[in-house]
């Protein structure tokens, strides 16, 4: 599974690739929780390093599935 968040005030996006096991109803349980207190959201990938976004910068958050991505000629 894969997060994106947009930052504001920039035109990047932090872009962390989850465990495949990552349930993504937990994860946007999370970042909810994080948004209504305004700290840090913590993800840790699926290599084991942590990412930590300050949740005052952000702008808005895309979770994906692997089912969602889709490559090739055909993709719409």
């Amino acid at each position: 599974m894969e997060i994106r968040i947009g930052v504001t005030h920039t035109n990047k996006e932090i872009e962390v690739e989850l465990a495949d096991g990552a349930d993504p109803d937990d994860l946007a349980a999370t970042v909810d929780k994080a948004l209504g207190d305004n700290t840090v959201l913590w993800l840790t990938d699926r290599r084991g390093r942590r990412v930590g976004v300050p949740l005052a910068r952000v702008g808005y958050v895309e979770i994906a599935t692997g089912e969602d991505r889709r490559v090739g000629f055909g993709a719409p």
